[in-house]
Formats: C-alpha cells, structure tokens, sequence
C-alpha cells in the first residue's frame, strides 16, 4: 500500500487520481471511474467528485492500492 499524503481536509476522488500520478488528466480519470476500477473503501465507486478524507483506502484494479494520510 502506498500512502499518499493530501494537505487539505479532503480531496476529490478525480483531483486524488491526478495527484497520485495514477491519471494524467480529469478525462482519464472518469473513464477510469466509469469502468468501475475505482474501490473506496472496499466499495466499487461511481462518482467522479466523491470526497476523499485521511484514512480512506483507495484500490485501482490493475494498478495498487492507496491510502491517503494527512501532512505532518
């Protein structure tokens, strides 16, 4: 698992996407939620602009799994 570490309060999950170098664009990003790759939290995630917080575990089937931590 690779920790990903946000400096706001939350993020959303297309923003998160991009800034975990997973995509490298917004468009990327909802193909990537549209064909139900995107597990939040141990649920398939259908929403582009879910609202991520610290301690989410985020899986990219095919790719890995993430897990957001706040800045120290």
């Amino acid at each position: 698992m690779k920790d990903i570490v946000i400096k706001t309060e939350k993020i959303q999950l297309d923003q998160f996407l991009k800034w975990a170098d997973i995509v490298e664009s917004g468009g990327q990003a909802g193909f990537l939620i549209a064909d139900k790759k995107v597990i939040v939290n141990g649920e398939i995630c259908t929403v582009k602009r879910k609202q991520l917080v610290t301690g989410d575990v985020i899986i990219i089937k095919d790719n890995g799994k993430y897990r957001l931590v706040g800045a120290k």
